[in-house]
């Protein structure tokens, strides 16, 4: 017996299945309802606008195909991102709605990503003497470093596969460590 599924994943998943067709923007809310089989005025009272589509369902496929393994140390992140990566390049599409998402103002009254928590508390442990401003600017940029944004705009920009991805990442991540902390942190 399957599990009922609400309204909103319905949509979510069938709008990943229709990513695999064509883009998000030759996604029409007329096109989602036929896949999902309720009425447009459904799709919208879930989704207002096309901004906060595209907000859920990046969050629901970074959640359903790239979930980011559990991470303590810095090694532990590098090995983490680098899986993700690769995971990017398996399943482009729905990597590039993750970049495409970030780069929209939010739309969704929600709780910090799990990777920014994790990557808080990677620094809670790692450099407990961090003062709170450089806290949340290394987090910042270990956010962006290990996101789906980074990953299009090297793909993209530079046509860039997931290996020398993780290369461009591993000495961003590198370099921004060794501006705040102590060189020996950094390997952790």
């Amino acid at each position: 017996m399957e599990e009922p599924v609400d309204t909103a994943t319905a949509i979510l998943a069938s709008a990943a299945v229709l990513l695999r067709e064509r883009t998000f923007d030759d996604i029409s809310y007329r096109a989602l309802a036929d896949e999902v089989g309720i009425s447009e005025r459904t799709i919208y009272r879930q989704y207002p606008t096309r901004a906060h589509l595209i907000a859920a369902l990046s969050n629901w496929i970074e959640q359903a195909f790239f979930p980011l393994p559990p991470f303590v140390t810095v090694s532990d992140f590098r090995a983490a991102v680098h899986e993700r990566f690769r995971a990017f390049d398996a399943s482009p599409a729905y990597a590039y709605v993750g970049a495409r998402a970030s780069a929209i103002s939010p739309t969704l009254d929600i709780e910090p990503a799990y990777i920014t928590r994790a990557i808080e508390a990677m620094l809670d442990v790692a450099a407990p003497t961090l003062n709170r401003r450089d806290r949340r600017r290394l987090a910042a940029s270990l956010r962006y470093f290990s996101s789906a944004m980074f990953w299009a705009r090297l793909r993209t920009g530079f046509d860039m596969d997931a290996g020398e991805i993780c290369d461009a990442f591993d000495r961003a991540v590198g370099d921004v460590l060794a501006k705040l902390l102590d060189a020996t942190w950094a390997e952790r």
